[in-house]
């Protein structure tokens, strides 16, 4: 673990917080499905499942449904690990997992570009994965899922372009291969190989 220096005491830790983001399209979700595979033997790393103010869609991420009442409450109490409002939605990664890296272990979560800065005031030990790939290929992905219209495709490829600035601990990963050099590269990165 890293030393620790007076902008790192009165942060959260010892373990760290691992987030994942980056445009729709990316692959995100295979990948961190696959990782999570992978990882599923070592009782020291941690997925989060997070709760959205929307239904649970069979098609996308399982996560637990929150009302908006209920996550503003959240929100507002501070009883949340990490939360950010994008699409109209609430997203929030419950407090519990706060006591995971508090224990010494990792956490792994879906997360997003608007909380990184956050993330980076409230953990000593966070590190952000930011999974991207070419903006056709981006195009070519979302027009095969067939949930949005193409107005709706160019919008979210103009928020791909938005690159994170000054965010310590973030590590690029290209995801134009296969899944399992994706996962390689992710595995790589936090030094799990």
């Amino acid at each position: 673990m890293p030393e620790q220096t007076p902008e790192t005491a009165d942060k959260l830790g010892p373990g760290r917080m691992v987030l994942v983001v980056g445009p729709s399209g990316a692959g995100k979700d295979t990948l961190m499905s696959a990782l999570k595979d992978r990882l599923r033997d070592r009782k020291n790393i941690h997925f989060a499942r997070r709760a959205i103010t929307r239904e649970a869609d069979p098609e996308a991420e399982d996560h637990d449904t929150l009302e908006r009442g209920e996550f503003d409450r959240l929100v507002s109490s501070g009883r949340v690990a990490l939360s950010w409002e994008a699409h109209g939605l609430g997203y929030v990664i419950p407090e519990t997992y706060d006591d995971i890296v508090r224990a010494g272990e990792t956490v792994i979560a879906n997360g997003s570009r608007r909380m990184l800065k956050r993330a980076t005031e409230k953990y000593k030990n966070s590190i952000v994965l930011l999974i991207t790939a070419p903006a056709e290929v981006l195009a070519e992905r979302l027009a095969a899922r067939g949930r949005e219209s193409r107005e709706d495709i160019l919008k979210r490829l103009e928020r791909a372009t938005l690159e994170p600035e000054d965010v310590p601990g973030l590590v690029r990963i290209e995801n134009t291969g296969t899944v399992e050099e994706g996962v390689d590269r992710m595995m790589n990165a936090l030094g799990l190989n």
